[in-house]
């Protein structure tokens, strides 16, 4: 579900190229508690970096190709989501921990098996019209704040530790995503984990 500052609008396609990338998207408590620790920083604090993306954890960087490919990137995703379910581990993203420095606050995530989907994924997903390579993220994480005033951090580490517990109930989804040039993003799907 999208938080205050995060739009979906639909988009005319044309023949030029598209920016899409793979998240890794929380559901159930924990996204709750993240949604409200979303709008509480920026009424507290004002806007900073976090808050122009759902709350998600990147398994690749952004690439960029033609509409006309997107089948082709979901038939290679389900592919690989397909092949690794037999081995899919529980919990499929482990939080491992908080990091609250002065230019970063995250949840720090490990799943070498997601890691190992998307990487099947990105092999099994070839364009003839991709204008980059599919980049595997190998730290893994969620953001909650960054970018922000260095002196925002004490405030911001505080709603964290009030509003966010990592050990609440949590399920995760593979969505693939296009990111728009005026900051809307469409959700081409998404597959339960």
């Amino acid at each position: 579900m999208p938080r205050l500052l995060f739009k979906t609008m639909p988009q005319a396609h044309s023949a030029a190229a598209h920016t899409y990338i793979i998240y890794a998207c929380p559901l159930g408590k924990l996204a709750q508690q993240l949604e409200g620790y979303y709008a509480a920083s920026h009424a507290a604090c004002g806007p900073n970096a976090a808050h122009q993306y759902m709350a998600h954890c990147t398994l690749t960087g952004f690439f960029h190709d033609e509409p006309a490919s997107v089948p082709a990137y979901l038939g290679a995703l389900e592919a690989a989501l397909g092949q690794a379910r037999a081995s899919r581990p529980n919990p499929v993203l482990q939080i491992t921990g908080l990091l609250l420095s002065e230019t970063f606050h995250g949840l720090l995530l490990e799943s070498p098996w997601l890691q190992r989907l998307t990487a099947d994924f990105a092999g099994g997903a070839p364009s003839a019209t991709r204008r980059d390579r599919i980049r595997l993220k190998d730290r893994l994480h969620l953001s909650l704040a960054y970018e922000f005033p260095r002196e925002q951090h004490p405030s911001l580490a505080t709603l964290v530790r009030d509003l966010v517990d990592i050990a609440a109930p949590v399920s995760w989804e593979l969505r693939f995503y296009e990111r728009h040039a005026d900051g809307g993003w469409s959700c081409h799907a998404r597959w339960p984990l």
